[in-house]
């Protein structure tokens, strides 16, 4: 998958299944604001894992790295040029 397909995936995962179709911005707050709760997180780390085929290691999963969808994404890339 290519990155803006990665982006959009996510975009999707998180709207559609976490969200209920809720449109929010990629830099909109996703935890802070109550959006996503910790079961939310924990389904979403695994889908990042899958979507960018990485390992999220437990002191990664910060509010940080998980914020917004802008976030995400630059940690997930980040940690998959890392990796490789």
């Amino acid at each position: 998958m290519q990155p803006e397909e990665q982006i959009q995936a996510l975009r999707d995962y998180v709207r559609v299944t976490l969200l209920g179709g809720l449109k929010v911005t990629d830099d909109e707050e996703l935890l802070l604001s109550g959006m996503i709760d910790s079961l939310g997180v924990m389904s979403l780390v695994s889908f990042v894992e899958q979507t960018y085929s990485i390992e999220i290691p437990l002191e990664d999963v910060t509010l940080e790295n998980l914020s917004s969808i802008a976030a995400i994404s630059v940690y997930a890339e980040n940690r998959r040029i890392a990796v490789y």
